[in-house]
């Protein structure tokens, strides 16, 4: 702690990080025993939703604790930044004397009000070799640290890690790690429909092995990238008990959403409505306040993050969040926050719905590339994989959750005098022309995913002459 007496402050913020991936919330592979060991040191949260996806909703609702209709951030590509009124995490710890570092996270519009920015190369492709995300962010990371615990004062470091995030290409032996066959089995024909997908059809190319056949070894490397990722974050909390800091620390693990694998035929991607995508893990450890081997069955949501933060460092911002604190959560005093909730994407397709503990409908807001109904509804309960679509079956059950989504919509937009968002997002997509889409086969016909080789690269390209212009 610094001489300061307020607490550290360190956020992994997990990219595409499914929380029924991780072993510590009963994921059958071993992939992350030193986040398991982390998990027994505090709290784990058994539910927690990322509710509006893609990533720039959830980290605005990660790092500002308000929801979309007070950040008006609902869409992949927002046509503005974060609204001025609401004040970022960087922003609030900075205003009570902390330095702020954020590695990773520099273009998004919740990233405003770090004082410094480090970046490395997050993507790749099979051409350009498997990529050590990890490591990159942790040889940024560490220095950062010890710069930081050099300077003698509190300090917020936010790291976002890449590794989840397709394409997966784990090093080795990760790669290995949990698949032992033969991907290019000529026999094996379940990649074909992978690759029948043209809007994703050549980036999936671009990051996979020349006539890769099997769907299992694609899987395989997402498990070995989060694998690989959780030994390289041991590093971090390794250097946090070196300087003497880890238990006077306040340290979170959370994902920002989770991912699609081969599970509805979105392929290896985070859009969509079904809970792989919205169900992240929450870890959080500080002994002061934090029991350890504690598991809160509670629901919760990314807007509860900053509250949480802040109550257990103490500081008082001022400021009505749409979260609330989840120490009362932690401490037993209160059982759940909302167990049913508002939710939507913005990323490839444009859909909102409300979840409950047994039911998810999905509405979606104009045809998607995916040929999907218009409407969908799943009992969690008796269908957790979401596979049986009920919709035409349970109208009156249809018309219920609707019914409890618009009162949400209604009462969220009177309380905070704004729209909401989801609907006044012509051009969601950047696509010149069309601000939404009329039909599924114009959708199909016109969506598309680069190459991640060419992209990295352009990327990069950017990145080099950014920091050139600023020297």
């Amino acid at each position: 702690m610094a001489s300061s007496g307020k607490p550290n402050i360190v956020i992994l913020g997990i990219d595409s990080l499914r929380a029924d991936h991780l072993s510590c919330y009963g994921y059958d592979r071993l992939t992350t025993p030193r986040l398991d060991r982390f998990a027994s040191q505090g709290a784990l949260f058994e539910n927690t939703f990322s509710p509006h996806i893609p990533t720039t909703s959830a980290y605005a609702m990660m790092l500002t604790g308000m929801d979309i209709f007070t950040s008006q951030l609902v869409a992949h590509r927002p046509k503005g930044p974060l609204r001025p009124e609401v004040k970022t995490l960087a922003e609030i710890l900075r205003a009570q004397g902390y330095c702020t570092v954020s590695v990773g996270l520099s273009r998004r519009a919740s990233a405003r009000g770090f004082d410094e920015y480090l970046d490395f190369p997050q993507m790749g492709s099979w051409a350009g070799g498997r990529v050590p995300k990890a490591q990159r962010l942790n040889e940024l990371a560490l220095p950062a640290l010890d710069r930081l615990v050099a300077a003698d004062k509190p300090f917020f470091l936010f790291l976002r890690h890449m590794d989840p995030h397709s394409p997966y290409l784990p090093p080795q032996p990760f790669e290995r790690i949990f698949y032992h066959g033969d991907e290019r089995d000529p026999g094996n024909r379940s990649m074909d429909p992978v690759f029948a997908f043209e809007p994703f059809k050549h980036t999936l190319i671009d990051m996979l092995p020349p006539g890769i056949s099997d769907r299992e070894y694609v899987n395989a490397q997402y498990d070995g990238a989060i694998a690989y990722m959780d030994a390289c974050i041991q590093s971090v909390f390794t250097a946090l008990e070196a300087h003497g800091i880890f238990d006077e620390t306040i340290v979170a693990v959370n994902g920002d959403h989770g991912e699609e694998l081969d599970e509805h035929g979105f392929w290896y991607d985070h859009h969509g409505l079904y809970d792989n995508v919205l169900h992240v893990p929450l870890l959080l450890r500080y002994p002061p306040k934090v029991p350890s081997g504690k598991r809160v069955a509670g629901y919760n949501q990314h807007k509860d993050l900053v509250p949480t933060i802040l109550d257990l460092a103490g500081v008082n911002a001022g400021i009505d969040f749409d979260g609330r604190s989840l120490l009362p959560m932690i401490e037993g005093k209160v059982a759940s926050h909302e167990s049913e909730f508002y939710i939507t994407e913005c990323a490839w397709m444009r859909k909102h719905g409300w979840r409950t503990p047994q039911w998810k409908l999905i509405r979606a807001l104009e045809p998607d590339f995916h040929f999907m109904p218009p409407v969908e509804l799943y009992n969690l309960v008796e269908d957790p994989e979401e596979r049986c679509n009920l919709a035409y079956e349970l109208p009156e059950v249809v018309s219920a959750l609707t019914a409890r989504l618009e009162s949400w919509v209604s009462r969220r937009e009177a309380e905070s005098g704004l729209p909401n968002p989801i609907h006044r997002q012509p051009g969601w997509h950047d696509i010149e022309g069309i601000d939404y889409f009329t039909s599924s086969q114009q959708a199909y016909d016109n969506l598309r995913i680069g190459r991640p080789s060419v992209e990295a690269q352009q990327r990069e390209r950017a990145q080099m002459g950014a920091q050139s212009s600023k020297s």
